[in-house]
């Protein structure tokens, strides 16, 4: 049997028991999740191994890093400037960060980026992946882009790019990296155990990720054997020059490895956040209500937040995806507890959202990276705190 540690309120039992059925049925090696109800904890599990190469089990402590979760981290930076009068979502890019008017990009306002309709998703020439980590060589090499499609008329995952896109806005606004924007601003006053930019002194503490393959590569079979609903979407697998390719293959090399000192230690405000499964409901409870005196955004900046901007077939997912500015928004395929909720999710299965319709703030983090429709982890502790008190 797994070893667990935390506890739950009352009445939360059905997430612990989910929580650990996902050891045993659904894959989980080393996980953690955490349950903000009206500001206060009422869900803090973790579990499993943190590390199979040397045994090292999960402890309170231990740090994830959670992909695309990253996101929701960075999106929040950026409306809490927003909310202080300092950055127009309205307003050109240009206006905040001139080179950016290159390309015949000079009217893309910054809800645009923030929302994935700036076509901007990948890059003509991709950079070195050192100089992407260096932070300002990737930012000029957008800045010289032009869109792949005409903004505003689309939408699609800037999977890699948003993060440097939407990062250089804050930094050019507020005169700090968006990592050091997080800590300074985020992180320090909720005391959130949560890095853009992982300090060396803390790379003890992170777990090492396990990445489990598809049980059936779908772009190796024959067209016809691919369910119809996804050829499409196999069909841009496939191919190299597509959306779907090429927003991650913004570097070179395009394979990036997480893992990495060197990765871990940049500021990548898409892709490379590292965390407790604690500090990222902590984060979300404080965007919809006060968390011991701290509130970082108010209802109508987080409703604002909220707000559907782009819906329908995603030019690089190739299926339906739902944004507001920065912020996922629940879907069939990612229903969060409901309607009102935002987040965002990462690659492989982590996941953190609010839910200010039911006082829920939701954070699931773990190390066994899963590809595909099959991954019901997040799901069920979800559909657990479903079944627990409204």
């Amino acid at each position: 049997m797994t070893a667990m540690g935390g506890g739950v309120a009352a009445g939360f039992e059905p997430v612990r028991e989910a929580f650990a059925e996902n050891f045993v049925r659904h894959g989980d090696i080393g996980a953690a999740v955490c349950v903000y109800r009206d500001g206060r904890p009422v869900v803090d599990l973790w579990g499993g191994t943190a590390d199979r190469d040397t045994g090292r089990p999960w402890e309170r402590d231990t740090l994830q890093l959670v992909y695309s979760a990253t996101k929701g981290a960075t999106a929040t930076a950026a409306h809490m400037l927003a909310q202080r009068g300092l950055l127009d979502l309205d307003a050109p890019v240009a206006e905040y960060w001139p080179e950016f008017a290159a390309g015949g990009k000079a009217d893309i306002p910054v809800r645009w980026l923030l929302s994935h309709r700036a076509g901007l998703v990948t890059l003509d020439q991709p950079i070195p992946l050192t100089e992407a980590l260096s932070w300002h060589p990737m930012a000029a090499a957008l800045a010289a882009q032009r869109p792949v499609w005409t903004p505003g008329t689309a939408h699609g995952y800037h999977g890699r790019t948003w993060g440097w896109l939407v990062g250089e806005v804050i930094r050019r606004v507020s005169g700090r990296t968006p990592g050091r924007f997080f800590s300074d601003e985020i992180a320090a006053p909720l005391g959130l155990d949560f890095f853009i930019g992982l300090p060396p002194d803390e790379r003890h503490r992170v777990s090492r990720m396990v990445y489990r393959k598809p049980d059936v590569d779908l772009t190796t079979l024959p067209p016809e054997s691919v369910p119809e609903e996804l050829r499409e979407q196999v069909a841009a697998w496939s191919d190299p020059h597509s959306f779907s390719n090429r927003a991650f293959a913004v570097t070179r090399p395009a394979a990036i490895d997480f893992d990495s000192p060197e990765v871990q230690a940049a500021e990548m405000p898409s892709s490379n956040g590292i965390g407790t499964a604690r500090a990222l409901a902590r984060m979300y409870a404080a965007l919809i209500g006060e968390v011991e005196g701290v509130r970082l955004l108010t209802a109508e900046t987080a409703a604002s937040a909220a707000t559907e901007q782009s819906a329908g077939m995603d030019q690089v997912l190739m299926a339906p995806s739902r944004f507001g500015s920065g912020y996922q928004l629940p879907t069939e395929d990612n229903p969060m507890t409901g309607p009102s909720a935002f987040g965002h999710n990462g690659r492989g299965g982590s996941l953190a959202f609010a839910d200010p319709g039911h006082g829920i703030a939701f954070g699931y983090v773990m190390n066994h990276i899963v590809s595909g429709s099959d991954d019901v982890r997040a799901e069920a502790l979800i559909d657990a705190v479903r079944r627990s008190p409204a």
